[in-house]
């Protein structure tokens, strides 16, 4: 048996592959809701499809930003991960509407919450790569061995 110390987070793991898990646990979350609530167990509101797709979105754009610090191209990983969430939006607003009949004027203020999410997705992935290129700067041999800088005076 191999024992393995590696953290989930050094792993790269591509953004179409995020998106996928991420929609299924939406499909998951909101599939038990109707069944809960066709059992009678609890009391599901008709916009709770709706809140699963935007909790899950934001999940993945906390997680998706994070393992971006991994990639080996950041360009290629930041094109795949915006498209990735754009399809994720769409699938998880499709399946919302799907299972709630709302549309996502109707359901509230959700239609911000969407909003807000995906500028907090831009910001959270713009500070991570930001983040990154100061790691990158900080392990630079420079860095690690800064010139000594002589401080005196010229005496006339």
């Amino acid at each position: 048996m191999q024992n393995s110390k590696s953290s989930i987070f050094e792993k790269a793991i591509d953004p179409i592959h995020q998106a996928l898990m991420t929609f299924g646990g939406v499909l998951v979350f909101i599939i038990f809701s109707k069944f809960i609530n066709a059992v009678g167990i609890l009391d599901v509101s008709a916009k709770f499809p709706w809140m699963t797709a935007a909790a899950f979105l934001l999940l993945f754009a906390v997680f998706n930003s994070v393992f971006s610090l991994t990639a080996k191209s950041i360009i290629k990983y930041w094109g795949r991960s915006i498209y990735s969430f754009m399809g994720l939006a769409a699938a998880s607003g499709f399946a919302a509407y799907l299972f709630s009949s709302m549309t996502i004027s109707e359901a509230g203020s959700y239609r911000w919450i969407y909003i807000v999410v995906t500028f907090g997705y831009l910001v959270f992935l713009s500070l991570m790569a930001f983040m990154r290129k100061i790691v990158e700067f900080a392990q630079k041999e420079e860095w690690n061995h800064p010139r000594i800088r002589r401080k005196y005076k010229k005496k006339k």
